[in-house]
C-alpha cells in the first residue's frame, strides 16, 4: 500500500501567512482608530445626536505598509 506524501510550496505558505498577519494587523488597527474617533466624537459615524462633540471629516480607512508587504 503506497504511502501519500503531502508536499507544500515554504514560499507561498510564508507569502500567504505574511500576508494574512498584515491584514489582521491592518484591520486591527482600523477598528482602533475608529473607535477612538467614536469617543472622541461622542458619536459613531453617519450618527446625529445632540451629544456630538465633533466631526469625522477627512476620514478614510489606511494601507498597512509592511516588511510583508502593502
Amino acid at each position: 500500500m503506497p504511502h501519500e506524501i503531502v508536499s507544500f510550496d515554504e514560499p507561498k505558505l510564508q507569502e500567504y501567512l505574511g500576508e494574512l498577519v498584515r491584514k489582521t494587523v491592518e484591520d486591527a488597527l482600523n477598528a482602533l482608530l475608529d473607535a477612538e474617533a467614536d469617543q472622541i466624537a461622542n458619536a459613531g459615524r453617519y450618527e446625529r445626536t445632540d451629544e456630538r462633540q465633533a466631526y469625522r471629516s477627512g476620514h478614510y480607512r489606511r494601507g498597512l505598509t509592511t516588511t510583508c508587504g502593502e
